[in-house]
């Protein structure tokens, strides 16, 4: 397979190698299997060498030579907050990196994209109406700015209509190791033992619930209300009359920031604290259900399970 790897100013350092390191190394181990497919890599860029975003230049290819390519990948912009990256992905400077991914889909090819990155895709017109995640810290911005778009934020891989994104920055792994078992189940196995990679189908471990509120006031009240209530009987009714806002009014903010309910985002902060309870004491799971509001230790057990992919024991680090 033909693939041509996007590089441009400011991109992100450990994605773009994490993606060249993994394809090569399939391309070596795979040589212990009959068989086995390989990748041909090409680095492309806008420019015959490019700055990464901590200084590191990285002489590439033109972007014409991705044109016949197989597979288009796309590393993430190196920022350090949304503004940032929506004046990058909505400006001149990424025009021409726009156009390539544009082409690359208008030629039916597919095109795999993480974190940041993931936002050059949807700028480029080619996502709407697929299903996609993205770095979590970034989801309501990539919500707000992309509605069209089935954001699935807690996913750490997504495959839609041949494109395949992923989460947020050491995706990059998860994307290079999806793409490489698209290929070859037995190969991307045997890599990710070689290289010690643990496959994680979901970000929901990594999530920081509060971080996430900050980026409207009203979700932000609901959760700073919230926590302080997390071992009683919460009612929505009531936090919305608390805080000042109509309980529609609720609704449509956590649903427009968070891509979910209130109801489901309360379970997140006591599944945020619940972990943080297993980590960091002895407590019992039964006290610690009581603490952040659930009568029966199983129904904490099994939301555990479900949105951490983690056991209790395994939270525990035993």
């Amino acid at each position: 397979m033909d693939v041509a790897v996007l590089a441009f100013d400011g991109v992100f350092d450990s994605g773009l190698a994490a993606i060249l390191d993994v394809l090569d190394n399939a391309n070596a181990i795979g040589a212990e299997l009959s068989d086995p497919p390989t990748w041909s890599v090409t680095t492309v860029g806008p420019q015959p060498q490019v700055r990464t975003r901590v200084g590191h230049l990285v002489d590439t290819e033109p972007l014409a030579r991705a044109y016949a390519a197989d597979l288009l990948i796309v590393p993430a912009l190196g920022v350090r907050n949304a503004e940032e990256l929506i004046d990058y992905v909505a400006g001149d400077q990424s025009l021409p990196v726009r156009d390539l991914i544009a082409h690359t889909r208008d030629r039916g090819a597919p095109v795999a994209s993480a974190c940041a990155g993931t936002f050059l895709l949807a700028e480029a017109g080619i996502m709407d109406g697929q299903r996609s995640t993205t770095t979590w810290w970034l989801a309501p911005a990539f919500r707000a700015r992309y509605p069209k778009v089935q954001l699935e934020e807690s996913h750490m891989v997504v495959t839609s209509d041949g494109i395949t994104t992923a989460g947020a920055a050491f995706g990059h792994l998860d994307l290079a190791l999806a793409i490489v078992r698209a290929g070859s189940p037995a190969l991307a196995d045997l890599l990710a033992r070689y290289l010690v990679i643990d496959e994680r189908p979901s970000q929901s471990a990594y999530t920081i619930p509060s971080a996430l509120a900050q980026s409207d006031p009203t979700v932000a009240a609901f959760e700073r209300w919230a926590r302080d209530r997390l071992a009683e009987s919460i009612s929505i009714p009531d936090a919305a009359q608390s805080i000042g806002v109509s309980e529609r009014t609720l609704q449509r903010s956590v649903q427009r920031a968070l891509g979910t309910s209130p109801v489901r985002f309360i379970q997140d902060l006591r599944i945020e604290r619940a972990s943080h309870l297993l980590r960091t004491t002895d407590m019992s799971l039964e006290i610690i259900s009581r603490k952040v509001g659930y009568e029966h230790p199983n129904t904490l057990r099994v939301l555990l399970r479900e949105r951490t992919g983690k056991t209790v024991t395994a939270l525990r680090g035993v």
